[in-house]
């Protein structure tokens, strides 16, 4: 596999604006995309970082870690919106905050078709569920996007998706 070159500040970003927003845990399905983040998250020393098996479990523990006095978010693909549904009516229902990043797949460039399904229809399915989405698609924009979405899920009790373009993360050119 090929990556373009492009400048990887924004991971950086993330993590700062986690780190503002006093998010003490982060669960993630492992994804390359969101590789430096979970680097820098599995080295800090405030938080926790834990591997899941799939992405609704990581709703279940964000709820727990809510319950106990924390502040978490929810690192995933969009190919696994689609195992949140059921799961997402915990955080709805109970008017808990859920952040989620998001990095996408099924949009510019990409290579795999099993990604196009859920990758079209990411945004619209968290927005038909009653998730706020909000999108980042440029580095520069990134931290103040994920800062914002932080801010609106803690303050409102609401859950947050913040996704992250395919553009963003770089195209991946399988062909050579």
């Amino acid at each position: 596999m090929k990556h373009e070159s492009i400048s990887r500040v924004w991971p950086g970003d993330i993590f700062d604006a986690l780190k503002r927003a006093d998010v003490k845990q982060v669960v993630y399905v492992p994804d390359a995309g969101h590789i430096e983040l979970i680097s820098s998250c599995q080295r800090d020393p405030d938080m926790t970082a834990v591997s899941l098996t799939t992405e609704e479990e990581g709703i279940a523990m964000l709820a727990g870690a809510w319950l106990g006095g924390d502040r978490g978010a929810l690192l995933m693909q969009s190919s696994g919106a689609g195992n949140c549904i059921n799961m997402l009516s915990v955080p709805l229902h109970c008017r808990m905050p859920l952040l989620m990043i998001v990095t996408m797949r099924g949009e510019w460039g990409e290579f795999n078709p099993w990604q196009l399904p859920m990758g079209q229809n990411t945004e619209r399915v968290f927005q038909d569920m009653g998730v706020y989405v909000q999108r980042a698609n440029h580095a520069d924009e990134v931290g103040q996007v994920v800062y914002a979405a932080s801010q609106l899920a803690f303050s409102s009790n609401c859950v947050v998706a913040v996704l992250l373009s395919q553009r963003l993360l770089g195209f991946k050119d399988w062909s050579k």
